[in-house]
């Protein structure tokens, strides 16, 4: 008997994908089969769209009318952030399913009444939700990597940022959980984890127990075959001497922390309402390099944002300059409808933007050089990752520099290795395998 396929279509963060690999998890149980070239058709397309910004909004919208375009006698279901927020338009663009962040552990039971011609649309209000979905991940399909997602939602509402109102409050997954689904992919041999979620450094606030962040990263810590615990994105304000005293001891977590900045300049970060000061990021940065060796720091990095002047731009621009990023994401403001940011004056001009965003980048592109070279002659840890060309590899130190290194054999993804670093060249640093 042939069997059912389903396609998955993946837009924006870590937490998405974590939460596809979840659904295509429930789908093989039920007996479909997952397919993933996207140029194959499928019966049933699930679109796990994205709305963080403009452009995120705009990707979901094209790639459901692709979906419908390449796949005409698909079944359609979309969930995400944008269906959370925009379900009116995805209804308009023909989806049979509408699943908001809410309710994808009925997805398969609502595919299964769609093929009869029941459809579905179940977005609820999500500012009122607060119990955690599970969606367990035993597989994914990166060999070597995998998130573990271990909280949903934000309760910072960031003038700019519509993901409260697409994602909700902060809802924290069970620790005992968390590290059973950490033990169950060591054993199915990923050594590395990616802790993620919507703001992580909010775990626990809604459990009332006093977990917080650092004791999730304890507890995976302690799992035998995990080699490599990665944190996603947090905010300095979680980053305390408490949290570096205990973080230092603690083998298997990766030097490298995503402090996401968004602006160098107080004034701006005040209109953002980004709970957190120039100075107090500083603080943690200080905190995290003088605990914890090897400490890489990247981050993302808002220009044009309504109001900021010359003077903010090049306050920010010294700021990071300060700091010596490894890396830095850098992306220019974009209005998003129902945020706060939406009413404010004195909007930018898209040249300044691109002017400013091109500053930045360069400014980046010498940080992360500046960063790699001290690395040179160095023998450092490398997780092979994927072969990039006939011989030639692609892996990450533990500070997540990637390094490119000749292997003759094949199938080493997943194995640590040690090299020497030799030489920066074109964004990757160059090894010798030892």
């Amino acid at each position: 008997m042939t069997k059912i396929t389903v396609k998955f279509i993946t837009l924006g963060c870590k937490t998405n994908i974590y939460e596809s690999e979840s659904m295509a998890e429930l789908f093989r149980e039920s007996g479909y089969e997952i397919i993933t070239d996207d140029n194959a058709p499928a019966d049933v397309c699930v679109v796990n769209t994205c709305t963080v910004t403009g452009m995120g909004a705009r990707k979901s919208r094209q790639q459901i009318r692709r979906a419908k375009r390449q796949n005409p006698n698909a079944l359609i279901a979309v969930t995400g952030c944008f269906s959370q927020t925009s379900p009116e338009e995805v209804r308009e663009l023909g989806a049979d399913i509408i699943i908001g962040n809410k309710g994808r552990s009925k997805i398969v039971e609502l595919v299964k009444a769609a093929e009869q011609g029941k459809k579905a649309d179940i977005v609820d209000n999500i500012l009122t939700e607060h119990e955690y979905e599970e969606l367990p991940v035993t597989h994914t399909q990166s060999r070597v990597r995998a998130n573990i997602k271990i909280e949903d939602g934000c309760n910072n509402f960031c003038t700019y940022c519509i993901i409260p109102y697409a994602r909700g409050p902060v809802r924290s997954r069970n620790i005992e959980k968390i590290v059973s689904e950490a033990e169950t992919l060591a054993e199915n041999g990923y050594k590395e984890v990616v802790l993620t979620g919507i703001h992580i450094g909010s775990y626990g606030k809604d459990l009332n127990n006093g977990l917080k962040l650092i004791d999730v990263i304890e507890s995976v810590n302690n799992v035998k075959g995990i080699e490599r615990i990665r944190l996603g994105s947090i905010e300095p304000v979680i980053i305390t001497q408490d949290f570096v005293s205990r973080a230092k001891n603690l083998t298997k977590l990766c030097p490298q922390f995503h402090l996401s900045l968004q602006s160098g300049s107080n004034a701006t970060l005040k209109r953002m309402n980004r709970h957190y000061t120039s100075e107090e990021f500083k603080k943690a940065v200080e905190l995290l390099r003088e605990n914890i060796p090897d400490t890489s720091i990247t981050t993302d990095l808002m220009v044009g944002f309504s109001g900021e002047t010359q003077d903010e731009f090049l306050e920010s621009y010294e700021f990071c300059k300060s700091i010596g990023f490894m890396q830095m994401h850098i992306f220019k403001y974009s209005i998003r409808e129902g945020t706060a940011a939406e009413k404010l004056p004195d909007r930018i001009r898209g040249e300044i933007k691109e002017d400013r965003s091109r500053q930045m980048i360069e400014l980046a592109e010498n940080m992360k050089e500046k960063f790699y070279r001290k690395y040179e002659g160095k023998i450092v840890s490398i997780l092979a990752e994927q072969e990039k060309e006939a011989g030639i590899y692609h892996g990450t130190t533990p500070n997540h520099m990637d390094v490119l290194f000749n292997c003759p054999s094949h199938n080493i993804a997943g194995e640590t290795l040690k090299a020497k670093l030799t030489e920066y060249k074109n964004g990757f640093i160059h090894g010798e395998l030892l």
